[in-house]
């Protein structure tokens, strides 16, 4: 089994930042391609970033690109997500997940482990 805890969610105005972190253990994080997605109340849960097991390929959804970077640091067994210009849109609780295999994926039933999320609230 896989472990996944995400961090670093909170309460921040429009156009600021905020680094969600999300801790692997239990398994070898490279073996994993990794990726996050979100989920706003009363909606489903979306693809916002995904990364390949080496981190030399990423994908962002097309409502994030430009403003968020996803990247894993392997010696820490660590995936990050780096928000910045943060909408109120943007609100939800946001998952990091793992899928077995190398390739990354924006779809979310390819993905093997959940974390427990992490509520991301940007105010106007």
């Amino acid at each position: 089994q896989l472990q996944l805890v995400e961090s670093g969610g909170g309460l921040v105005q429009a156009g600021g930042s905020l680094r969600l972190s999300c801790a692997t253990s239990g398994r070898i994080f490279t073996s994993y391609a990794m990726g996050w997605f979100c989920q706003a109340p009363g909606k489903e849960r979306e693809f916002v970033a995904t990364i390949s097991w080496s981190g030399d390929n990423t994908v962002y959804a097309d409502s994030v690109k430009g403003r968020f970077t996803i990247s894993r640091d392997v010696a820490k067994n660590t995936l990050y997500l780096q928000m910045n210009s943060l909408k109120p849109e943007d609100t939800a609780v946001y998952y990091c997940a793992a899928r077995g295999g190398r390739l990354p994926s924006t779809s979310k039933s390819a993905y093997d482990y959940w974390g427990q999320g992490t509520q991301v609230t940007v105010s106007s």
